[in-house]
């Protein structure tokens, strides 16, 4: 077996030949209220997600309090212009502490909790918790210590890949294996938030899967399911969307992220995509072989006595498919019958005198 194949995940498979794995990201959605989080994890338990997925850092593990220079963001784009990174963080961040509720909370409804690190300390809390995988984001998938520290844990690694060239890619998943990673999901992502689809490229994700040879999918920041839809189509076998309580509650990564009815959707409907892709086949299947019967087929569509010629007017080709194949008609005209014959009678070989 490739090593691409299956990646197990507690009582999850990950693989093409299961369902998609779908991941409820909540970033800094919780708002800074236990409260709110815990409800989160209880709404996408209830819409069907099969993980929750933390963010373990603090604002000093991150960047340095400072709110002038590179440190202040004045992109005119992005949904934080105007803020300290320090600032940012700080509002955005899940208290270390919070963990362990959350964590069992996600337990007790058969959640996979795991989280993602951004320092080398949060690797040794969230190993603490004994978590049963790790993310790498994409603005860390070329922390090559970070990326070493999270594979020694020798635990599954799913890996945002925004931003990275194939060449940075390459290196990353080489020195996870290297350091005793066996099981790697690389997700395509695009880095703005939101995201358009005009650059979310999901050709990419089979390229992908077959250059590393591991699993691949979307972290997905575009807005509704349609693109991680989309991407299931093309193989991806890991879907990781943002989610929230509701989009009006605001929050630092609201705008971006689904609510329940769209999560409980993309479920469903991630499913569906994943069961239509099926295998290559031609011919009816099981399910289409009581059809063959309503295909068009020759038949006698006027009383004829024996010995009367086939002709265009009492030979046709109709619906349903228990006579001779329509591809015959050219050779039936202008042969006599061998009998007398009713309207309605499917045409078969011994009605014609050769």
């Amino acid at each position: 077996m490739k090593s691409s194949d299956k990646i197990k995940i507690e009582g999850y498979s990950i693989g093409r030949g299961h369902r998609p794995f779908i991941i409820a990201e909540m970033s800094g959605n919780h708002n800074q209220s236990l409260e709110r989080a815990l409800k989160i994890v209880d709404a996408a338990a209830e819409s069907g997600a099969h993980a929750i997925k933390l963010q373990t850092y603090t604002a000093d593990t991150m960047t340095i309090d400072i709110n002038t220079g590179e440190f202040f963001i004045d992109d005119p784009g992005s949904l934080w212009k105007g803020r300290s990174l320090y600032d940012l963080y700080k509002e955005a961040f899940t208290p270390w502490e919070w963990h362990k509720t959350i964590f069992d909370r996600c337990k007790e409804l058969g959640l996979v909790a795991f989280s993602t690190p951004f320092d080398e300390t949060a690797v040794d809390f969230l190993e603490s918790l004994d978590v049963p995988c790790y993310k790498i984001a994409s603005f860390e998938n070329t922390d090559i210590s970070l990326v070493r520290k999270v594979a020694t844990t020798g635990k599954p690694l799913i890996i945002s890949t925004g931003m990275a060239t194939a060449a940075e890619l390459d290196e990353t998943v080489r020195e996870a294996r290297k350091s005793g990673c066996r099981d790697i999901v690389l997700l395509k992502c695009t880095s703005t938030y939101p995201a358009s689809p005009i650059n979310t490229n999901l050709f990419t994700i089979p390229h992908m899967r077959e250059l590393f040879d591991c699993q691949a999918g979307l972290s997905d920041h575009t807005m509704g399911v349609g693109t991680a839809l989309a991407a299931v189509a093309l193989g991806a076998t890991v879907i990781e969307k943002h989610f929230t309580l509701s989009r009006a509650d605001g929050g630092v990564d609201s705008e971006f992220s689904i609510e329940p009815d769209e999560l409980r959707q993309l479920v469903a409907e991630s499913e569906r995509v994943w069961q239509a892709l099926g295998r290559i086949s031609y011919g009816p299947t099981e399910a289409e072989k009581n059809s063959l019967r309503h295909r068009r087929s020759l038949y006698v569509v006027e009383d004829m006595k024996e010995g009367e010629l086939l002709s265009n007017q009492n030979l046709r080709a109709i619906r349903p498919g228990l006579g001779l194949p329509t591809k015959y008609m050219a050779n039936l005209l202008g042969k006599k019958v061998r009998r007398d014959i009713k309207k309605g009678t499917a045409v078969t070989w011994d009605l014609v005198i050769d």
